[in-house]
């Protein structure tokens, strides 16, 4: 039988939800990751919601530097949500944030340039989540792409894209 734990894994893969990529930078060093945890909280003021496991590198990153970026993958950037997941190999003397263009903007938060959107957040507060911590971040400035492509789709364990009406 399976433990509530499983379960609750199974029920949850059947959640369609964007991905994103969190991202921070401190004291020279950048880190970025993979994150489908990712919702809006309130416009006034302005908040978001991520959850980023406490022992990832990204994390630990952020809490040093009470600030991060969170970039919107669109469809065609299933790449950049393996690369940051960890599924990409790279060197061992090469942060994955290297490997891609970004630009930075209020935080110094490293953002990927080709996002379909992005957030520039300063922590508005952390919260334990067990193995997560909840972070809450003031968006401090945001963009987009004029002609936003779809965005990228996780669903029962794969990418997935909207169908197109014709």
């Amino acid at each position: 039988m399976d433990t509530i734990s499983e379960a609750m894994r199974r029920s949850m893969r059947l959640w369609a939800c964007g991905v994103t990529v969190v991202t921070t930078s401190h004291a020279g060093k950048s880190a970025g990751m993979t994150a489908s945890s990712f919702t809006s909280i309130s416009l006034e003021p302005p908040l978001i919601l991520v959850c980023l496991h406490k022992e990832a590198g990204t994390s630990l990153l952020l809490q040093q530097s009470a600030c991060f970026g969170v970039s919107i993958l669109g469809e065609e950037q299933e790449e950049y949500s393996s690369l940051f997941a960890g599924y990409t190999e790279v060197p061992p003397d090469v942060d994955r944030i290297d490997t891609v263009p970004t630009f930075v903007v209020e935080t110094g938060s490293p953002l990927l340039e080709e996002a379909i959107a992005w957030m520039d957040c300063r922590v508005f507060g952390m919260h334990d989540g067990a193995t997560h911590h909840v972070i809450i971040g003031e968006v401090v400035a945001t963009g987009r792409r004029e002609d936003p492509a779809w965005p990228l789709v996780y669903h029962n364990r794969a990418y997935r894209r909207f169908r197109r009406e014709v």
